[in-house]
């Protein structure tokens, strides 16, 4: 059975205009970071630079492995990783938000950090093991700029679940064990 081929889109970037592109970006990525930078210091005060430093970390943790592997970067995989910024991020708020509610009822700083972390463990890992699995079949099932964008945002799915569940724990356990702060700075609304 023959079957003619037919053109449906092609596309020819010239060197310039990639280069461009992959310039703004990289400009929006560092625009929304710094934007989600200032919110998180804004909105959680001390806890927001937990946030902070995890972001930084997992941002990271993104371009070694992306060069560990040699990966090029590409507009789709800067998709990806802007897409794990406002991952990270959510992960990093639904634990904060526990924390308050725990802090709220009266608990120490200590037992309201283990709750808060516990409580919103399962809500975490189930909105990135979703992501994570579509990543995957994006990967495989993908060509080109699909499987450049599934491969950074599940290399970030990794990343901010490490860095949320365990680098911002073990900067609030630092704070409680070892600086013995027995107050916590994450609302304006807490005292």
């Amino acid at each position: 059975m023959e079957v003619p081929l037919e053109v449906e889109s092609q596309q020819v970037v010239g060197a310039s205009l990639g280069e461009q592109a992959i310039h703004q970006g990289m400009t929006a990525l560092l625009v929304g970071l710094i934007a989600v930078f200032v919110f998180m210091l804004l909105f959680y005060l001390g806890a927001g630079l937990n946030a902070v430093v995890a972001q930084i970390l997992n941002m990271y943790i993104m371009f070694a492995v992306l060069s560990a592997f040699n990966y090029t970067l590409t507009l789709s995989s800067i998709a990806g990783m802007i897409l794990t910024v406002g991952m990270s991020v959510d992960a990093n708020v639904i634990i904060f938000e526990r924390i308050k509610e725990e802090l709220s009822v009266g608990k120490s700083r200590a037992a309201a950090i283990s709750a808060g972390f516990d409580n919103a463990f399962w809500a975490i890992m189930d909105s990135n093991i979703t992501t994570f699995i579509a990543a995957s079949f994006l990967s495989q099932l993908g060509t080109g700029s699909i499987q450049g964008f599934a491969v950074s945002l599940a290399i970030g799915v990794v990343s901010s679940v490490f860095t949320a569940l365990f680098v911002s724990r073990l900067m609030f356990d630092f704070q409680t064990d070892v600086v013995h702060k027995k107050n916590m700075s994450i609302s304006w609304r807490l005292k």
